[in-house]
């Protein structure tokens, strides 16, 4: 019996559908959603998640100088006057002069509001348990534990005669102090209130005009910055050793067995026993101070900090 063309024609119809359908509806079997909310989120399956920013925001790390990787960027307007302590937690003195506690990474932890307005010229963290932060205006002297709550205030006027310019905090907890009016490096005894080492220094400055800018025990030396002459050198008992010759600092670090410091565009390491020098060139400019820890190098700009880390540090 003959099929009936009209027959014939409408299954070859149905079977090129099927085999279209076939073809279309296949390569999607596979496909499964590429955008999965995180729990919580009221964000649609089919769009991003939207990512919550904070002060500490990661960048994809970019060589900005030979050396120097950039891993994160703090939205921070600072002073300048920054410290280390050697947990690797930061410590920064914002516009507003509060103190500004960070992590290794860059996370807020705590801030310290002062009640008074005063201009902080100093903040020295090196020491773990206690933080000094120095008062130059009003010749105060101000002692935070490490969550920053305050525990000593000292106003040197009531113990000393002259006008204090810089001022550290030692590893027994006593202070290191230079008294301006005197001509002379100080230690006080916090506990006895009273100064228990006296170097006079008008012998070493002579006829010039030094500008000291920064003070730190370190490895059982203290170093006196002078911006003028360069870096004075002492043992822990206060006797004077020696001069190194790097004029026009403001402030110097340490880390292992070097002395490091800004200057000609540079990030210069001095090891303190064989003499050497090198340099890495900066990877950006506007640089008020530079601070570096095992893990990251942390530089300060007038409206940021840039976090990086840094290839050829000491470990």
């Amino acid at each position: 019996m003959m099929a009936k063309p009209w027959l014939c024609d409408t299954s070859n119809k149905l079977i090129n559908c099927l085999l279209l359908a076939i073809v279309l509806v296949l390569p999607l079997l596979g496909v499964g959603q590429t955008t999965v909310p995180t729990a919580g989120s009221v964000a649609p399956p089919s769009k991003p998640v939207p990512v919550p920013t904070t002060t500490a925001v990661p960048t994809p790390i970019a060589s900005a100088a030979e050396g120097w990787a950039l891993v994160r960027t703090i939205k921070l307007a600072t002073t300048g006057v920054a410290s280390l302590d050697r947990r690797g937690t930061l410590y920064v003195v914002d516009r507003q002069n509060n103190i500004v506690q960070l992590g290794a990474e860059g996370q807020a932890l705590n801030t310290y509001s002062p009640a008074l307005p005063g201009h902080i010229a100093q903040l020295e963290a090196w020491n773990t348990t206690k933080i000094l932060a120095f008062y130059d205006d009003r010749q105060q002297l101000l002692l935070l534990d490490r969550f920053l709550a305050p525990l000593t205030q000292v106003r040197t006027a009531d113990f000393l005669d002259g006008t204090i310019r810089v001022a550290t905090i030692a590893p027994d907890e006593r202070l290191w102090l230079f008294d301006e009016s005197n001509i002379a490096l100080e230690q006080f005894d916090l506990n006895q209130q009273r100064p228990t080492i006296t170097t006079p220094m008008d012998l070493l400055v002579g006829r010039s005009k030094p500008d000291f800018r920064f003070l730190r025990q370190y490895q059982n030396n203290v170093y006196l910055v002078d911006r003028v002459g360069g870096i004075l050198v002492f043992d822990n008992l206060g006797n004077y050793r020696k001069k190194l010759p790097f004029t026009g600092l403001s402030y110097v670090g340490f880390l292992g067995d070097e002395l490091y410091y800004v200057a000609d565009n540079a990030l210069h390491f001095f090891h303190l026993y064989n003499f050497t020098d090198r340099a890495l060139p900066l990877p950006t400019t506007d640089v008020q101070q530079v601070l570096v820890s095992e893990q990251y190098a942390y530089v300060l700009l007038p409206k940021e900090i840039r976090v990086y880390t840094l290839a050829g540090a000491p470990k």
